[in-house]
Protein backbone atom coordinates (compact mmCIF):
# COMPACT_ATOMS: atom_id res chain seq x y z
CA UNK A 1 0.00 0.00 0.00
CA UNK A 2 1.54 3.51 -1.21
CA UNK A 3 0.45 6.50 0.13
CA UNK A 4 0.73 9.45 -1.62
CA UNK A 5 1.46 12.53 -0.17
CA UNK A 6 1.02 16.24 -1.91
CA UNK A 7 4.27 18.64 -0.63
CA UNK A 8 3.11 21.18 -2.95
CA UNK A 9 2.09 23.49 0.10
CA UNK A 10 4.93 22.74 1.87
CA UNK A 11 6.82 26.10 1.96
CA UNK A 12 3.98 28.31 1.32
CA UNK A 13 1.73 30.30 3.76
CA UNK A 14 -1.72 28.82 3.96
CA UNK A 15 -5.41 30.79 4.99
CA UNK A 16 -4.61 29.51 8.52
CA UNK A 17 -1.24 30.75 8.77
CA UNK A 18 -2.18 34.55 7.59
CA UNK A 19 -5.33 33.87 10.49
CA UNK A 20 -2.51 33.30 13.01
CA UNK A 21 0.01 36.05 12.16
CA UNK A 22 -3.41 38.70 11.70
CA UNK A 23 -4.44 37.45 15.46
CA UNK A 24 -0.64 37.93 17.01
CA UNK A 25 -0.45 41.31 15.40
CA UNK A 26 -4.04 42.25 16.67
CA UNK A 27 -2.88 41.02 20.26
CA UNK A 28 0.00 42.63 20.27
CA UNK A 29 -1.56 46.07 18.81
CA UNK A 30 -4.05 45.74 21.95
CA UNK A 31 -1.37 45.50 24.19
CA UNK A 32 0.39 48.49 23.49
CA UNK A 33 -2.68 50.54 23.50
CA UNK A 34 -3.81 49.25 26.91
CA UNK A 35 -0.30 49.95 28.26
CA UNK A 36 0.11 53.26 26.58
CA UNK A 37 -1.77 55.04 29.75
CA UNK A 38 0.70 53.56 31.47
CA UNK A 39 3.73 54.46 29.94
CA UNK A 40 2.41 58.22 29.26
CA UNK A 41 1.73 58.92 33.05
CA UNK A 42 5.80 58.36 33.07
CA UNK A 43 6.40 61.50 31.23
CA UNK A 44 6.63 64.78 32.85
CA UNK A 45 3.67 67.11 34.11
CA UNK A 46 3.09 70.19 32.12
CA UNK A 47 4.06 72.29 34.72
CA UNK A 48 7.35 70.66 35.62
CA UNK A 49 8.22 71.21 31.56
CA UNK A 50 7.71 74.78 32.11
CA UNK A 51 9.58 75.12 34.59
CA UNK A 52 12.63 73.54 32.96
CA UNK A 53 14.67 76.90 33.26
CA UNK A 54 13.98 79.50 35.67
CA UNK A 55 15.72 82.84 35.88
CA UNK A 56 16.38 84.23 39.76
CA UNK A 57 18.00 87.88 40.27
CA UNK A 58 20.75 87.34 42.55
CA UNK A 59 21.29 90.78 43.90
CA UNK A 60 18.50 89.82 46.47
CA UNK A 61 20.95 87.66 48.21
CA UNK A 62 22.82 89.65 50.98
CA UNK A 63 26.05 88.21 51.73
CA UNK A 64 26.48 85.03 53.87
CA UNK A 65 22.73 84.50 53.57
CA UNK A 66 20.87 81.56 51.14
CA UNK A 67 17.98 81.40 49.31
CA UNK A 68 15.94 78.45 48.44
CA UNK A 69 14.06 78.41 45.16
CA UNK A 70 12.26 76.07 43.28
CA UNK A 71 13.39 74.57 40.16
CA UNK A 72 11.51 71.17 38.64
CA UNK A 73 10.56 70.19 41.64
CA UNK A 74 13.27 70.59 43.86
CA UNK A 75 14.77 73.09 45.80
CA UNK A 76 17.82 74.72 44.96
CA UNK A 77 19.92 76.65 46.87
CA UNK A 78 21.36 79.86 45.85
CA UNK A 79 24.00 80.85 48.23
CA UNK A 80 26.23 84.19 48.96
CA UNK A 81 29.16 83.35 50.54
CA UNK A 82 31.48 86.07 51.98
CA UNK A 83 34.80 87.01 51.55
CA UNK A 84 35.61 84.30 54.89
CA UNK A 85 33.95 81.18 53.59
CA UNK A 86 35.57 81.93 50.11
CA UNK A 87 39.12 82.05 51.53
CA UNK A 88 38.37 78.79 53.99
CA UNK A 89 36.80 76.48 50.68
CA UNK A 90 39.57 77.79 48.20
CA UNK A 91 42.69 76.90 50.81
CA UNK A 92 41.25 73.38 51.70
CA UNK A 93 41.42 72.32 47.54
CA UNK A 94 40.18 69.38 45.57
CA UNK A 95 38.02 67.97 48.76
CA UNK A 96 34.73 65.82 48.97
CA UNK A 97 33.46 62.60 46.27
CA UNK A 98 34.45 63.26 43.63
CA UNK A 99 37.32 65.71 45.07
CA UNK A 100 36.75 69.32 43.34
CA UNK A 101 38.29 72.46 44.05
CA UNK A 102 35.50 74.91 44.38
CA UNK A 103 36.46 76.42 41.72
CA UNK A 104 34.78 73.71 39.39
CA UNK A 105 31.62 74.33 41.30
CA UNK A 106 30.93 77.97 40.67
CA UNK A 107 31.15 80.40 37.46
CA UNK A 108 34.29 82.67 36.32
CA UNK A 109 33.33 86.12 37.85
CA UNK A 110 30.87 85.45 40.31
CA UNK A 111 33.14 83.16 42.74
CA UNK A 112 30.71 84.10 45.65
CA UNK A 113 27.17 83.25 44.04
CA UNK A 114 26.99 79.12 44.81
CA UNK A 115 24.05 77.55 42.91
CA UNK A 116 23.34 73.89 44.24
CA UNK A 117 20.41 70.78 44.63
CA UNK A 118 19.26 71.35 47.87
CA UNK A 119 18.82 67.38 48.51
CA UNK A 120 21.46 65.77 50.07
CA UNK A 121 23.11 62.74 47.89
CA UNK A 122 22.40 59.83 50.75
CA UNK A 123 18.61 60.13 50.50
CA UNK A 124 16.76 63.18 49.14
CA UNK A 125 16.35 65.09 52.61
CA UNK A 126 16.80 68.94 52.70
CA UNK A 127 20.00 69.67 54.46
CA UNK A 128 19.75 72.41 56.97
CA UNK A 129 21.83 76.16 56.14
CA UNK A 130 24.82 77.26 58.34
CA UNK A 131 24.94 73.72 60.16
CA UNK A 132 27.41 71.26 60.23
CA UNK A 133 30.97 70.61 61.31
CA UNK A 134 32.13 72.49 57.99
CA UNK A 135 30.28 75.78 58.00
CA UNK A 136 27.90 74.34 54.69
CA UNK A 137 24.85 72.39 55.22
CA UNK A 138 24.24 69.28 57.62
CA UNK A 139 21.65 66.80 56.63
CA UNK A 140 19.18 66.16 59.85
CA UNK A 141 18.29 62.88 58.35
CA UNK A 142 21.33 60.66 58.70
CA UNK A 143 24.44 63.21 59.78
CA UNK A 144 26.14 64.16 56.60
CA UNK A 145 27.90 67.56 56.59
CA UNK A 146 28.89 69.84 53.53
CA UNK A 147 31.55 72.74 53.71
CA UNK A 148 30.40 75.90 52.20
CA UNK A 149 30.93 74.80 48.70
CA UNK A 150 28.49 72.00 49.01
CA UNK A 151 31.33 69.21 49.04
CA UNK A 152 30.65 66.22 51.20
CA UNK A 153 32.98 66.23 54.22
CA UNK A 154 31.16 63.78 56.57
CA UNK A 155 28.64 61.58 56.90
CA UNK A 156 27.03 58.81 54.55
CA UNK A 157 25.93 60.85 51.83
CA UNK A 158 28.21 59.75 48.48
CA UNK A 159 28.27 62.62 46.68
CA UNK A 160 28.66 66.23 46.64
CA UNK A 161 25.63 68.38 46.34
CA UNK A 162 24.79 68.46 43.03
CA UNK A 163 25.56 71.73 41.34
CA UNK A 164 22.73 72.17 38.15
CA UNK A 165 23.60 73.89 34.94
CA UNK A 166 23.42 77.11 34.84
CA UNK A 167 24.44 80.32 33.67
CA UNK A 168 24.77 84.47 34.54
CA UNK A 169 22.72 85.73 31.75
CA UNK A 170 22.84 89.80 32.65
CA UNK A 171 24.47 91.11 35.86
CA UNK A 172 23.50 89.49 38.49
CA UNK A 173 20.75 87.18 36.98
CA UNK A 174 21.27 83.31 37.38
CA UNK A 175 19.28 81.39 34.82
CA UNK A 176 19.28 77.49 35.78
CA UNK A 177 18.12 74.57 33.74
Amino acid sequence: MTETVDHSQEGEATRRDFIHIAAGAAAVGAGVMAAWPLINQMNPAADTLALSTIEFDTSKVMEGMQVVIKWQGKPVFVRHRSAAELQKVRSEGAVGSPPEPDSERVKAGHENMLVVIGSCTHLGCVPTFNAGDFGGWFCPCHGSHYDASGRIRKGPAPLNLVVPDYEFTAGSTVRIG
